[in-house]
């Protein structure tokens, strides 16, 4: 079920608030006057994030949180229910990431982000469901990505982490519905690659810059889909049309699309410059209250791309009806 209230009168936590897709969806809710009650480890970029919601019409507050601490992540909860009296709804938004091949990232990076961006949506679903509850009802929003559904190489703790939590998302949703909690919704959006400060943050064992693979989307896109879940709440959103037709392309034929596009980011995740080796911001906070990454230039390619994978989408559904086709015959 939707909200039981207006946009207007909700109170909805966000993790990961402190830049990029997060703070792009504290100000699309502020827009409408939400409550906002933002949570990061970044302190100074949250009062900044929420000096600009006050600004847009809503109301904020501060939260400092390691998701990775469940009692931090309770203490979350506790916060914004002693401000603003219940939950309306709770996004897990939170992430980190460590680019590099599987067996040369350090060990304690890689559990690092699957602390952060797995265990992290873990805490918050737990912490979040009995407010949810207490409210009459709200909605829960995990930021999944589209490598919840497809995977990229050099991405492998990120990529298992976002399986993680699709699949984590599926199971309660169906305790809720089999316990008769069906007053709480359980969403997951998969966006595509999306233009904020995560490349330039994560950390960075590959030797080369990283750049995000096009076509990159704008965050805002992310954040109007959350926005949408939680009025109308869905299984699964995709946000952007590229991570709509790549996961069709590995429905259809995923053997195909695993090898196409462990091609296609090869080439195009990295940039011709070299950098030392770097745990980015996996340990420390070093978020600046910023929305985008600075690759406005990469968006040149988006309809280019997007052509190009509907395109590919629609031969991969022609080749695999041809093959099923044939497969009817030989078994006749």
């Amino acid at each position: 079920m939707p909200l039981t209230r207006s946009l207007a009168d909700a109170t909805v936590v966000l993790t990961g608030a402190s830049s990029g897709i997060g703070t792009a969806t504290a100000y699309a809710l502020a827009r409408r006057g939400t409550a906002v009650v933002l949570a990061a480890r970044s302190e100074a970029a949250l009062e900044e994030v929420a000096q600009r919601c006050r600004e847009l019409g809503g109301r904020a507050l501060v939260v400092p949180t390691d998701v990775t601490d469940p009692a931090a992540v309770e203490r979350l909860a506790a916060r914004a229910v002693a401000e603003f009296g219940r939950i309306d709804g709770w996004i897990n938004n939170a992430a980190v990431g460590a680019v590099g091949l599987f067996d040369e990232i350090p060990v304690e990076e890689f559990r690092r982000v699957l602390e952060v961006n797995l265990l992290g949506a873990a805490y918050g679903t737990r912490a979040a469901l009995p407010q949810l509850s207490a409210a009459g009802g709200g909605v829960l929003v995990n930021n999944a990505s589209v490598l919840a559904e497809v995977a990229m190489p050099y991405q492998s703790a990120y990529n298992a982490a976002k399986h993680g939590i699709r699949g984590l998302a599926d199971t309660v949703r169906q305790e809720m519905r089999v316990t008769g909690r069906g007053d709480i919704s359980i969403c997951t959006v998969l966006p595509a690659t999306i233009d904020t400060p995560f490349f330039r943050h994560a950390a960075n064992h590959s030797g080369r810059e990283l750049v995000p693979p096009p076509p990159v989307y704008p965050p805002e896109v992310v954040a109007e889909t959350i926005v949408r879940l939680l009025r109308r709440p869905r299984r699964e959103a995709y946000a952007g049309g590229a991570a709509r037709l790549i996961g069709l392309q590995w429905r259809l034929a995923p053997a195909l699309a695993e090898r196409v596009l462990g091609w296609y980011t090869h080439r195009t995740q990295f940039g011709p410059a070299p950098r030392p080796e770097s745990a980015g911001n996996v340990f420390r906070p070093d978020a600046a209250a910023q929305r985008e990454g600075g690759w406005h230039g990469r968006r040149r390619h988006l309809v280019r791309m997007t052509a190009a994978f509907g395109l590919a989408a629609a031969g991969t559904a022609v080749g695999t009806v041809a093959a099923m086709t044939r497969r009817a015959r030989t078994d006749r």
